[in-house]
């Protein structure tokens, strides 16, 4: 937007006049120069680079992990060579890695062997074991909304049973708490009717039974078998829970109020399966890039950015939670907004913004006042150049979750993971209807040619053009606006009276 012109002459006389200017409405830059500044190419270049990284140190860039160790080193040097003084924020967290293949298997009446990363994947943070046990529905009427999500669900279950829960309603782990209160011996967690493959999730801390996750299709014939006659089963699983640590990098601009700040964030790590180029690696290249050409924008940057690159997100948010707990109120008091942004290169994209005003009504955490308007500065941004946008909720799974938690106002872009395209998306987006936003997702082929380009492209222009914006003005979103200076009075002088006009 332009700034507004100053108030127009009016009422003038052969006598001094006095006219007063009116002060410029606020108003972000008229065009985007820092997205025609971050250049797609720059951009995939970090991405191959990641890429390098992850193929030179066992196929990922999970925390805990050398690959990752070397990503966090490659974000600092590059901060620090575009002039930053990155600080790295070490903390520690549970590792867990799976040590061999488990077992899923239905022992009687109908014996059958389920195949791992197929037809069932071991959560994160599962503990090892080996049980051969009948299995007991948990609720089993529910429809996914609150299945084990609480202990009255588990009233008369079998003690040394093996649970089986639909998920939806609550995080795995209070669904594997409540196993774990009920007497379970293993648990298994399936699929919801309206997603595709197996559960692939966390229990955010280490447990000490097996806990697996079964697509719906699995997950259902096993509820009714149980439910008619009974079924047994053998999980196995062979896990390595242990301290270690991983990191946040952190860096703010030269310039802009560092009692208004803009927080920029994206994960520094990828799942042990693969090397994460679309996640997060996109995002991680795009806030590199955009780092390092911010400072172009010169006095146009009001309010500092801090670039984040956070850690151990794979392993449940736990960077970004680690950041904001121990920022001092003081701290938090002067964060403006966060913008996160995780995965922005889908191949089979939709361009997704946050729902900060809850439109769509689906948001599982309420997002603070002021997160609408970072949803309506994305969705104009598109809007202006044509391009379609579909709203996403606010549903625990990215690494806003700690700060719209503390009450700082949250928004940002996705491109989609394990979701379906419908066919009303395949229309105003391309790609295909009934495939994955991107198949690849927590898998081994997120690599480097795991993007769709005209997406990405889109993206990355969306995320420079709205930190920008912000980066210039947060009236809309927390009503601070810098001071800015008041046209003084000024008299028009006439022959008539030379010498009567105002000085400063």
């Amino acid at each position: 937007m332009r700034r507004a012109a100053l108030a127009v002459l009016a009422g003038l006389s052969l006598a001094a006049t006095t006219v007063a200017a009116a002060p410029a409405q606020a108003a972000g830059p008229a065009q985007s120069r820092l997205a025609a500044l971050v250049k797609l190419s720059d951009v995939r270049h970090h991405q191959l680079n990641l890429q390098k990284i992850s193929d030179a140190n066992g196929g990922n860039r999970a925390a805990g992990l050398p690959g990752n160790k070397i990503t966090i080193k490659y974000i600092a040097d590059q901060l620090k060579r575009a002039g930053y003084a990155p600080v790295i924020q070490n903390f520690e967290f549970d590792f867990w890695q799976e040590l061999s293949e488990p077992v899923l298997a239905e022992t009687a009446p109908d014996p059958k062997t389920f195949a791992p990363h197929g037809d069932f994947e071991t959560l994160q943070y599962s503990g090892s074991g080996d049980v051969t046990a009948p299995a007991t529905p948990v609720d089993p009427q529910a429809t996914g909304d609150g299945s084990g999500c609480e202990a009255g669900d588990f009233a008369g279950f079998p003690k040394g049973h093996i649970a089986l829960i639909q998920r939806g309603g609550c995080f795995f782990s209070l669904k594997a708490d409540n196993a774990v209160a009920a007497g379970a011996s293993a648990v298994v967690i399936y699929q919801l009717p309206d997603q595709p493959g197996p559960v692939g999730g966390t229990l955010t801390t280490p447990y000490g039974l097996p806990v697996v996750g079964p697509t719906n299709a699995v997950g259902k014939a096993l509820v009714q078998q149980a439910q008619n006659g009974g079924v047994t089963l053998r999980v196995r699983t062979d896990t390595l829970n242990e301290k270690r640590q991983a990191a946040n990098v952190i860096a703010d601009t030269r310039r802009g109020r560092a009692d208004n700040v803009v927080v920029v964030g994206a994960h520094n790590d990828s799942v042990t399966a693969g090397p994460g180029i679309n996640d997060d690696g996109s995002g991680t290249a795009t806030l590199l890039e955009m780092a390092k050409q911010i400072n172009k924008l010169g006095s146009k940057v009001r309010n500092k950015v801090r670039f984040a690159f956070w850690g151990a997100e794979e392993e449940g948010l736990l960077g970004s939670q680690y950041y904001v707990d121990n920022l001092p109120q003081a701290e938090r008091d002067k964060v403006a907004l966060m913008l996160d942004f995780d995965m922005l290169a889908s191949p089979n994209y939709v361009n997704f913004v946050y729902d900060g005003d809850n439109s769509a009504g689906e948001n599982n955490v309420e997002a603070p006042a002021g997160s609408g308007a970072i949803e309506k500065a994305f969705v104009d941004h598109f809007a202006k150049r044509k391009l379609p946008t579909d709203p996403t909720p606010f549903n625990g799974r990215s690494d806003y979750d700690a700060f719209i938690s503390v009450g700082i106002p949250a928004g940002g872009l996705f491109t989609g993971a394990e979701g379906i395209k419908t066919p009303e998306q395949a229309k105003r987006y391309g790609g295909t209807a009934g495939l994955a936003y991107d198949p690849c997702y927590h898998q081994a082929c997120d690599r480097y040619d795991n993007v769709n380009l005209k997406g990405f492209d889109q993206m990355i222009d969306g995320t420079a053009a709205v930190t920008e914006l912000f980066a210039h003005s947060t009236l809309t979103v927390n009503g601070n606006e810098l001071a800015r200076r008041q046209a003084q009075p000024r008299t028009r002088v006439t022959p008539d009276v030379i010498g009567n006009h105002a000085t400063r």
